[in-house]
């Protein structure tokens, strides 16, 4: 099957990314840049989804975003492309481009609110984030409103210390009443930066993206 047919397929499934459930859903959010997806991404998405007996999770491809204003970002339709080919094996992942049609700077508050407008009272949301990040959560857009609409999960990551991401955490949770989970997740060092730095260099990233997203970046000459 060609990597076009894959991709149709993929957005004929997402037709349905908002259809109402009768019952209470927990659906988790993860966005990013998304420059390229890999396989730690998904890897993080599962085991989160699995542990928190999650519906599905929402990978939403970062529009024009916040933390890289003024830097190279790949094209939001080859990011999305990405996004489609990686995920649409698992019938729990789905992508969404509420954020690329949006001409504005992709703020999560903003999302996280548009979300809750199309779910009503009927889906609890989770956001799905790095452990680092969470560490930096104060600096994002309307911080306390954001701990007040949605879950964290923060996913730890190799090289950062436990001790000072736990403090930090508790700190969150005192002073916003936030609620923030931790979770552990398996050891992949694998970054969109190093995987667009060996393309460039003509290195090897088997393995290290989705054969589809391998193929996907070859063929239409990304990172070069």
């Amino acid at each position: 099957m060609d990597i076009e047919t894959i991709i149709k397929q993929a957005e004929k499934k997402q037709n349905e990314i908002y259809k109402k459930s009768e019952k209470m859903e927990k659906i988790a959010v993860m966005g990013g840049t998304f420059d390229p997806i890999h396989h730690g991404h998904l890897v993080i998405a599962e085991q989160i989804r699995c542990e928190y007996n999650l519906d599905k999770v929402i990978f939403i491809p970062a529009g024009i975003p916040p933390h890289k204003t003024g830097l190279p970002v790949s094209d939001s339709k080859h990011r999305y492309a990405m996004a489609l080919l990686a995920t649409v094996t698992n019938p729990y992942f789905e992508v969404s481009k509420i954020e690329i049609e949006d001409a504005s700077i992709s703020y999560t508050i903003h999302t996280i609110k548009k979300l809750k407008q199309i779910y009503k009272d009927n889906t609890e949301l989770f956001f799905i984030t790095g452990a680092d990040a969470i560490c930096d959560i104060e600096t994002w857009k309307d911080v306390d409103e954001l701990l007040h609409i949605c879950h964290f999960i923060a996913a730890t990551r190799p090289g950062l210390e436990s001790p000072f991401v736990d403090r930090k955490i508790k700190e969150l949770q005192k002073k916003y009443k936030a609620d923030i989970y931790q979770m552990d997740v398996p050891a992949l060092a694998i970054s969109s930066t190093d995987i667009r730095r060996r393309v460039t260099q003509n290195q090897s990233i088997k393995y290290l993206v989705p054969e589809s997203v391998e193929y996907y970046i070859y063929k239409n000459g990304l990172y070069r």
